[in-house]
């Protein structure tokens, strides 16, 4: 499919004018834009300004609040509980993960839960916020029914993301952010808009056989890593970011994409701590850690042991010097979301 070519900055500025137009007041507007900016410079193309007419979509529908009273519960010290009153899930996140690097430089470490949210992107954008502020994190958020749980014939999990991030000791930080599924939900999306088939192994129709066509897998289901153990982990990520946060939780998050009848109200929880509460030498020891696993025997064609987040780092590096490549499709979004 053909692309198009346009720059950073004058596509984030037709961004932040769209978000305004829908309502969005300025900062918010830019919180939005860098989100799906960096979403586009990683890679991750799911996750970026393919998902831009969805967010305007449920923002004219009156499921997204774009002037949210937002309110931050202080619990402790360490601890804080926001209601983001159905804001665009990029607010809610920004401000949570800005109050959990905040608690943890008072006190070692912040957790901050959030309710009332909706889709934030990419978790590992907020864990790098933490750890450009030398802290480890931890984030957790559910996500509309995808997946289903080990033994059950329908879909109730989402793909619940988990994200861990460290310093490592150097410029690169080491961010895990994986779904539990094979394949992330937004690849699915853009596969099915530009007819592209999705890899074998990663969905069944509605049906329950296996399938190739990315309309047939939304409809279907999703199938999660490691069979029962990836059903496992999603059932602790809809525990942890929906029952505990007062989200929703056990299927109820409503598809950002097909369902307009409410808010989605998705819970996050963001963990954040400090590097050296049991020792003093973190640092040092990370990057030895990271070193001596570098240094294994390689199987053949490996040029290089990579940790999580060198790939995506580089990516970004070399993506912030080009031009941003969109498609027809999302080209025509952009021109039909300014009218």
């Amino acid at each position: 499919m053909e692309k198009v070519n346009l720059k950073i900055n004058i596509i984030k500025k037709e961004i932040i004018s769209i978000f305004k137009k829908f309502g969005l007041s300025n900062d918010h507007a830019l919180i939005s834009a860098n989100a799906l900016i960096n979403a586009e410079l990683v890679g991750a193309y799911g996750h970026g300004l393919s998902r831009l007419k969805m967010y305007c979509d449920r923002i004219k529908k009156k499921v997204i609040n774009p002037k949210p009273n937002i309110k931050i519960k202080k619990i402790s010290q360490s601890i804080s509980h926001i209601d983001a009153n159905d804001s665009i899930g990029f607010v809610a996140a920004d401000i949570a993960i800005k109050k959990a690097i905040q608690n943890a430089k008072k006190t070692g470490i912040g957790m901050v839960a959030v309710k009332n949210s909706g889709h934030y992107g990419l978790s590992g954008y907020y864990a790098e916020q933490a750890v450009k502020k030398n802290l480890i994190t931890m984030i957790y958020t559910n996500a509309p029914p995808a997946v289903a749980p080990h033994g059950a014939l329908k879909s109730l999990f989402g793909t619940n993301p988990i994200c861990f991030g460290t310093p490592t000791g150097s410029k690169i930080p080491f961010i895990l952010d994986t779904s539990i599924s094979m394949i992330n939900r937004g690849k699915i999306r853009v596969a099915a808009r530009n007819n592209q088939k999705i890899p074998e192994g990663v969905a069944l129709d509605k049906f329950g056989k296996p399938t190739v066509n990315a309309r047939k897998a939304l409809e279907g289901v999703q199938l999660p890593i490691a069979g029962f153990r990836g059903s496992g982990l999603a059932w602790m990520v809809d525990i942890l970011s929906g029952v505990l946060t007062g989200g929703n939780h056990a299927g109820r998050v409503k598809d950002p994409f097909d369902d307009f009848s409410g808010p989605q109200n998705i819970g996050h929880l963001f963990i954040t701590f400090k590097t050296n509460l049991f020792v003093k030498n973190y640092n040092n020891r990370i990057n030895n850690n990271i070193k001596t696993i570098k240094r294994l025997p390689k199987i053949k064609g490996v040029k290089e042991i990579m940790y999580p987040g060198q790939n995506k780092y580089k990516r970004y590096k070399i993506n912030s010097k080009k031009d941003i490549k969109i498609s027809e499709m999302i080209k025509k979004d952009l021109k039909n979301l300014k009218i």
